[in-house]
């Protein structure tokens, strides 16, 4: 026999180019605004909008030999081939009202669930009729009714009574359309009165390729390959024939609606080349799955062009009349997206191209592949949670928001008639193939309980919130505000690391000829023999990377630049004795001419994570921070830094994000020792500046701390929440509490390494501080410094098992929902805000500066990411400042320069300014965002235009000529030209 996929491998290089109009998904969706398109929406779904929860009779009834019910397919596949089965699975036949009770917790407005053929028809036939059974569902749909809950019914969900399996081959036999039609006859009598939604069959794809192909679900037939082709032409006519009888026979009385559950998964090109081939191969790599039965029913009565090209006889024919009675048989399209779809493809079906979860693309392809049908989701989650999760399932609950959400944005953006919505499931139950290994409830259950209680996971509560507030309405909090900052208040931009020049590389003066202008002949420079002129001694503005850097600086409007010292450049074995005084003067340089612009200098003196800032080297071998020596050391670098900078650095860092050094894998034995040096020795050089320098140097002195904020992954879980808490505690706490609050690290830090050690952790050491140094720490600080980039959620894997580690294990989460950067960072402004009010609550109305903050950004030009980045988190420092009270006083944007984070500067690394230039600027020149605009100067595009720009134009209007490399000159435009020219001025040979 030759395997079904094959078969498809052997046609697949036979495809044409007969797509539908679904084809132009593809480009739209790349070309969405952006980031626009990509932020949460906060907006709720129509009026009447459908929510519904559902179940399938198999995965959950139960009750297999209870009261009548016949066999199905399903129960001799599972106790012949698999090791589990639905024998008894949630017994929802035995938990009504158990049912019903989750169902009214959630406020769902529908309730889809189906029907077992063998239970109320034993043996598949009408003659066979089951009372018991018959009566159980008119039961349970009157319960429904009477919790105002509109039942939506399926009538076959792929267990087919045993019976017509043997007596007719199953699906393969023509026979069955008969039964079927039989069956959904009495259902429409029977129920019909109290039922307005049905659905015929679910999933037939999963039905006919992998019951009749694969094998891989009941019956478990793996025939040849025209088989699943045959059993999907006859579920086809089954449905179409089922639709007719309830048009032709009970619509006018029942005013009810019909159609049939098909599941697709969604395909991209590889690599995101939309071309026309590739589209090509994806449109038909749904029509394979989605269109297989889709087309027929909602287009023409036929099959996909693609497909029948590539099966040629495999695929059998609808004739003429077929096609009349087959063709808009459908009220609205039911659509299934779920993981099984995705489980299960074969991987020929995607044609060499990438499959993807996303809902909103297939919502879009099939309204414009299907006239614009209206589309009810009738079943739809996941299952990322394992078979032993309980309660907290937030890896079920974040794809069920970033479904909901693609939902919401079809609706309101692409403008999608989606009319209703179906999570699945309402209880754990039997997952098909998977058996109880995974878990889709909304409702937890214990399989190997008696009572079988609903218990409801988180996914339970948020599905029941956004049911409550009918979606994800506005928030007053997230709306931006206008308004500026104080007169005073600090403007930067923060650079981790400078390019250090060891000599200059543009002196003045190194050629001593003189020229004269030939402005009669040649009109070029003729050299003065005979005449020399005097050299110079370098300067500052004679190194060309600090001109060039101060330039794009200027060109900000920042009043503050912060970048940091590389501690092993200037004093190479750590001792003080021992200076690289070309790499000091570089740095003494870079900060006078800072000054000579007016940007005030910030300077850190260490960034301890920092690959290309390592401590120097005899340190370094001699333990590091684990040597108290190192401690000493600092200082001593420290007390050189004062000395040789302190008259032109009023703003003094001692380490930039020290906390980060838990992250590193090499410290990750020892950092809680580290950290407890590193807090002494800051505190020990603040005591040095306090004691020494203040009074002549008049300058400030803190720590910067890297401070992102952290919330509970899952918001109904008092787990999670608290170990977000505990989270900022370990993150910042750790070094801030030492510094800003009582000199000794968060109580919380100590009463967890305690529990850690009653439980046998040995490994959970947290170093004391003694009284003395406890005084030493407290207070060392003039200000709050920090960095701050992103918002994680985490959660707390405490259903998982005991973990190792001296703190608890937490994962942290990606909420899709949220605006991302290419390298995965969340966007999320309002975490900012949230930081600076816990601060603000934890040590008082300290004085606090956002030293560095920023996001990557791909583009190379329009960083448009960049510029949404940089407003909206400014706007949230606004509210913290007008709304919170924090006393905020600066904001330093991360960074100037693609250097060493590539896509993270305002200047691509070729020092070309990107969009955010201007935009930050005139966030600078407005002071914030006030009510009336002012307008901003251009100078991104010329800094050589206007001498509102350039920064050379205020100290040096003489000067005419500029060297770009030996031999070549440029003429500057300036009204001094003329009149130097007319006298035949001696001009020398190389201009500054």
């Amino acid at each position: 026999m030759k395997p079904l996929a094959l078969s498809l491998l052997f046609l697949w290089p036979s495809l044409v180019s007969l797509n539908g109009a679904g084809d132009g998904t593809w480009a739209r969706f790349a070309s969405l605004p952006y980031p626009e398109d990509n932020l949460f929406l906060h907006d709720t779904f129509p009026e009447g909008f459908i929510w519904s929860v559902g179940t399938s009779a198999y995965q959950t009834e139960g009750a297999w030999q209870q009261d009548g019910r016949g066999a199905s397919v399903w129960d001799t596949f599972t106790h012949k081939q698999l090791s589990v089965n639905g024998d008894v699975a949630s017994d929802s036949y035995n938990n009504i009202e158990r049912d019903i009770s989750a169902i009214q917790t959630l406020g769902v407005t529908h309730y889809r669930f189906s029907i077992a053929w063998a239970r109320i028809f034993p043996d598949g036939l009408l003659s066979s009729r089951n009372e018991v059974g018959l009566r159980f569902y008119s039961h349970f749909i009157q319960r429904l009714r009477d919790i105002g809950v509109e039942p939506i019914v399926t009538l076959y969900h792929w267990d087919l009574p045993q019976a017509l399996q043997d007596s007719y081959g199953g699906w393969i036999n023509e026979t069955l359309v008969e039964r079927f039609s039989e069956y959904a006859w009495f259902c429409f009598e029977s129920f019909g009165h109290q039922v307005k939604y049905w659905i015929t069959i679910d999933n037939p794809y999963a039905l006919a390729w992998h019951g009749y192909g694969t094998g891989k679900l009941a019956p478990g037939i793996r025939g040849t390959p025209h088989v699943p082709y045959t059993v999907a032409h006859n579920l086809i006519k089954a449905h179409s024939k089922t639709w007719h009888i309830y048009n032709e026979h009970f619509r006018q009385s029942q005013q009810g609606l019909v159609s049939i559950a098909l599941a697709s998964h969604w395909v991209a090109p590889k690599n995101g080349d939309i071309t026309p081939e590739a589209v090509q191969l994806c449109q038909c790599s749904i029509n394979s799955v989605l269109g297989w039965f889709a087309k027929p029913i909602f287009v023409d009565g036929d099959y996909p062009e693609c497909m029948k090209n590539n099966l040629k006889s495999l695929l059998p024919a609808f004739n003429d009349g077929e096609k009349l009675e087959i063709k808009k048989t459908a009220d609205f399209f039911a659509l299934s997206f779920g993981p099984l779809s995705f489980r299960l493809l074969d991987s020929n079906l995607l044609f060499n191209q990438s499959k993807k979860y996303l809902l909103r693309q297939l919502l879009y392809w099939i309204h414009t592949e299907y006239n614009n049908s209206k589309i009810f989701i009738v079943e739809n989650g996941w299952d990322d949670s394992s078979g032993s999760t309980k309660t907290e399932d937030v890896y079920n609950m974040y794809p069920l928001k970033t479904f909901l959400m693609d939902v919401l944005k079809a609706i309101k953006y692409d403008g999608i008639d989606v009319i209703g919505y179906t999570a699945w499931s309402l209880v754990d139950g039997f997952e098909w193939d998977a058996g109880y290994n995974t878990r889709r409830g909304l409702f937890y259950i214990d399989f190997q309980s008696k009572e079988k209680e609903r218990m409801p996971k988180s996914s339970a509560f948020f599905y029941q919130q956004v049911i409550e507030d009918k979606g994800f309405p506005p928030i007053p909090e997230n709306k931006p505000i206008t308004g500026t900052f104080p007169n005073s208040f600090v403007w930067g931009i923060s650079e981790d690391v400078i390019q250090v020049e060891t000599s200059p590389t543009t002196p003045q003066f190194v050629d001593r000829n003189i020229y004269k202008w030939d402005i009669n002949g040649t009109g070029r420079l003729l050299k003065v023999k005979g005449v020399m002129g005097q050299l110079r001694k370098a300067q500052c503005t004679d190194y060309s990377t600090i001109r060039q850097e101060i330039l794009l600086l200027k060109n900000t409007h920042a009043t503050h630049f912060q970048f940091s010292l590389n501690w092993s450049l200037i004093l190479p074995t750590g001792n003080t004795t021992q200076v690289t005084r070309a790499n000091l003067r570089y740095y003494k340089c870079y900060v006078s001419e800072l000054l000579r612009v007016n940007v005030t200098p910030v300077v850190v003196l260490y960034h301890p994570t920092l690959e290309d800032q390592r401590l120097p080297s005899v340190l370094e071998n001699n333990g590091g921070w684990i040597n108290p020596e190192t401690i000493q050391a600092f200082v001593e670098y420290a007390r050189l830094c004062f000395r040789q900078l302190g008259n032109k650095v009023k703003f003094w860092i001692t380490m930039s994000e020290p906390n980060g050094i838990k992250h590193i894998v090499a410290h990750k034995p020892n950092f809680t020792i580290l950290g407890h040096n590193l807090i002494k020795a800051h505190a020990l050089v603040w005591h040095l500046y306090n004691n020494e320098f203040r009074k002549t140097q008049k300058g400030q002195i803190s720590v910067s701390l890297h401070a992102d904020w952290v919330d509970p992954a899952n918001p109904f879980s008092r787990n999670d929440i608290e170990a977000a808490a505990r989270s900022l505690e370990f993150d910042i706490g750790w070094f801030a509490e030492p510094i800003f609050g009582t000199g000794d690290y968060p109580f919380i830090m100590r009463d967890w390494q305690s529990q850690r050690q009653n439980t046998g952790w040995h490994n959970s050491y947290l170093p004391y501080f003694t009284n003395e140094e406890k005084e030493l720490i407290r207070g060392s600080g003039d200000f709050v410094a920090l960095n701050h980039y992103t918002t994680h959620i985490i959660h707390l894997e405490g259903q998982t098992g005991a973990q190792t580690g001296y703190e608890f294990k937490v994962q942290h989460l990606k909420d899709t929902t949220w605006l991302a950067s290419p390298d995965g960072k969340a966007v999320v402004p309002g975490g900012l805000r949230k930081l600076l009010r816990w601060i603000k609550s934890k040590y008082g109305n300290i004085p606090i500066y956002i030293t560095s903050n920023g996001i990557d950004d791909d583009s190379p030009s329009k960083d448009k990411l960049r510029v949404y980045y940089i407003q909206s988190y400014i706007n949230e420092v606004l509210k913290a400042l007008k709304l919170d009270g924090v006393n905020i006083r600066g904001y330093f944007a991360w960074a100037l320069r693609d250097i060493d984070e590539p896509n993270y500067g305002f200047y691509a690394s070729n020092r070309a300014a990107k969009l955010s230039v201007e935009h930050y600027r005139r966030i600078v020149d407005n002071g914030g965002f006030p009510t009336s605009k002012i307008t901003s100067t251009k100078c991104y595009q010329d800094l050589n235009s206007s001498s509102k720009c350039n920064p050379s134009f205020f100290r040096k209007q003489l000067l005419i000529f500029a060297l770009c490399g030996r031999g070549r000159w440029r003429r500057t435009k300036s009204s001094h030209i003329d009149s130097w020219l007319q006298f035949g001025t001696l001009l020398p040979g190389t201009f500054g």
